[in-house]
């Protein structure tokens, strides 16, 4: 039985791997089309289009990794059955579960990569593609937001920023509230604050603090304050993309900072943490799902399996991509978002499986 798990187990990862080498480049070559005119517009060092590409290769095989995985399954699945290998295995004594075990040991090999790829490889590849797309591609959008930033800089400070400028770290209608036992005791206004980096302080322009003592208001103004905060103004307002340039470790305690500040982009971040562990688990389902479905001998041979497998690949791809978008735009739960394409297309596998059994 050893020959016949590692026959399957070769090609298994064998044909993962010649499907990454196929689609990668045609990704590459159809991004390429695409921003070819803009790289030239800009004037662009090759260099930097180099490594955007090298970085592009990594963002994009963790982005698609399972549904390579699954169709190349399916690939070569259909191709075993249409040869009849796989009823000639069957037929020897061997039950599905002990054929589906190679099969399994791949998923295990290919999980271990990509939990080691989304954890510490893709951020730093996220980090490169997402300054390019910005530097280069997208130039004059704003990567934070700027309008009306409102913050928790811990349990008893909130910050409100009606325009944030990122490059020279200024605020415009600046306010401070302090509050203790839930009860506000001062608020700072200013019509502008800006970071002086030289002192480590910030500078207040048209300061006015409104204080509260037992039902008594007094107020303090300056045409121009320094003053110290627990906070940095850039660390208020977070790129869009954060989240996805960070280690597992670096995103945890990222998350807890933003939950601190009461950061509106909550979801979407969670939704970033938690697909690190999905994915994974998704290609044990998927390959379950691949070989229940070409592990039999089809009238129109491969091209129905294939046919099959990329209708479900795309169910897959819209359940995720529709939950994903639900979590980061409202409050539903990132966790449900996240696990429930998983858990639909587990059962699925589960009955596909019983099935392919009988």
């Amino acid at each position: 039985m050893k020959i016949l798990d590692w026959y399957i187990l070769k090609r298994y990862l064998f044909t993962f791997l010649m499907m990454l080498l196929l689609f990668v480049p045609i990704g590459i070559i159809v991004d390429l089309a695409e921003k070819v005119g803009k790289m030239l517009e800009n004037d662009v060092p090759f260099g930097e289009v180099a490594f955007y590409y090298l970085d592009f290769t990594v963002y994009f095989a963790n982005l698609l990794f399972p549904l390579f995985l699954f169709l190349s399954v399916i690939w070569f699945t259909s191709k075993l059955a249409n040869n009849t290998e796989i009823v000639a295995f069957l037929s020897s004594g061997v039950s599905f579960s002990r054929f589906l075990r190679p099969y399994i040991i791949g998923a295990s090999i290919v999980a271990g990569f990509a939990l080691f790829l989304g954890m510490y490889l893709a951020p730093i590849a996220s980090q490169g593609f997402n300054e390019f797309k910005f530097k280069y591609l997208k130039k004059g959008r704003s990567i934070q937001q700027t309008k009306d930033v409102y913050q928790q800089i811990n349990d008893n400070d909130y910050i409100y920023v009606s325009n944030f400028i990122p490059k020279t770290s200024t605020g415009l209608k600046f306010t401070y509230e302090h509050f203790e036992n839930n009860e506000l005791k001062y608020k700072i206004f200013a019509d502008r604050i800006s970071y002086v980096e030289k002192d480590s302080v910030y500078k207040l322009i048209t300061y006015i603090k409104r204080s509260f003592n037992d039902g008594v208001e007094t107020v303090e103004q300056e045409g121009q304050k320094l003053m110290d905060f627990p906070f940095e103004l850039e660390d208020l307002t977070p790129v869009q993309y954060a989240a996805e340039t960070k280690s597992y470790g670096e995103l945890l305690k990222f998350i807890a900072a933003e939950k601190r500040r009461g950061s509106p982009n909550i979801g979407r971040y969670e939704v970033v943490k938690l697909k690190k562990w999905s994915l994974p688990v998704s290609i044990f389902i998927l390959t379950i799902i691949a070989v229940a479905v070409s592990s039999v001998k089809r009238r129109g041979g491969m091209g129905t399996n294939l046919a099959v497998g990329i209708a479900i690949a795309m169910i897959y791809v819209f359940f995720d991509k529709v939950f994903g978008v639900m979590a980061e735009q409202s409050n539903f739960p990132a966790i449900v978002a996240v696990w429930f394409p998983n858990v639909i297309f587990g059962i699925l596998a589960v009955y596909l499986l019983q099935n392919a059994k009988r």
